[in-house]
């Protein structure tokens, strides 16, 4: 399980591409969220990291929420594989999320992809809901999900290839169950941002150095200050092994 790091920054950053990332599974590859200006920042990981990865290869998607640095790249994404399959016919891409989200994306992507209200989810995409408590199957990996906190529905994640488990915090705020839960991974991700909606980096500095060390801090303003944790930020490009 190899995992790119395409994007690190919150809503507002001018400096980074939303928070995302690409995981090689054993079936191919799937992206988690999906950001504004995807085609670039993929582009841009890809040159920095040395692994080649395009829209094109990617078969899976994983959206945590609905907040627009999340999903604002689905439109591109769906556009863009539906107008291959035109040209080669193919089964339409996965887009996987928990039922709060999956009960409202098309109201979310309607009004730019319904073509005049001749085209529906469906052309673009094949949906899966992923319940919590009942662990999926995506490119090859487990994946088990757990609701956080956040002001709309969102899914946080772990993934499993049998040896290794990376987990991914989606936006939250301050849950110590939910770190818990995040724990028993190899690695994970954890978002570190304004409260109330989300964790305040003073929160994560107490938790144990054993906890630390697995830990990897993304969702990141501008202002973010490296020099004030010892937890490891991550960078655009960046290639985890967990």
């Amino acid at each position: 399980m190899r995992v790119l790091i395409v994007g690190v920054g919150d809503a507002f950053s001018t400096r980074h591409f939303g928070t995302s990332c690409v995981i090689e599974g054993p079936e191919g590859f799937l992206l988690v969220d999906c950001p504004d200006c995807l085609r670039r920042a993929l582009a841009e990981a890809s040159a920095t990291s040395g692994w080649r990865v395009g829209i094109e290869t990617i078969r899976d998607v994983v959206i945590t929420h609905l907040h627009g640095d999340h999903v604002n790249g689905l439109e591109a994404f769906g556009f863009l594989h539906w107008l291959a399959r035109r040209a080669h016919p193919a089964p339409a891409p996965r887009l996987h999320m928990g039922p709060g989200a999956a009960a409202r994306i098309w109201e979310r992507l309607a009004p730019a992809m319904d073509q005049g209200g001749g085209a529906t989810l469906g052309d673009y995409f094949e949906l899966h809901v992923l319940e919590p408590g009942m662990p999926a199957r995506i490119a090859g990996l487990k994946v088990e999900t757990r609701p956080t906190g956040h002001p709309v529905p969102t899914t946080a994640l772990r993934f499993s290839n049998g040896a290794k488990r990376f987990g991914w915090s989606a936006d939250t705020p301050w849950d110590p169950g939910l770190i818990e839960w995040l724990s028993e991974c190899d690695l994970f991700v954890h978002e570190t941002s304004e409260p109330p909606a989300h964790t305040p980096l003073e929160k994560l500095n107490r938790l144990p150095e054993a906890t630390r060390r697995k830990m990897r801090l993304a969702h990141l303003g501008d202002d973010f200050d490296a020099g004030a944790t010892d937890i490891r930020p991550l960078t655009q490009g960046e290639v985890l092994t967990p």
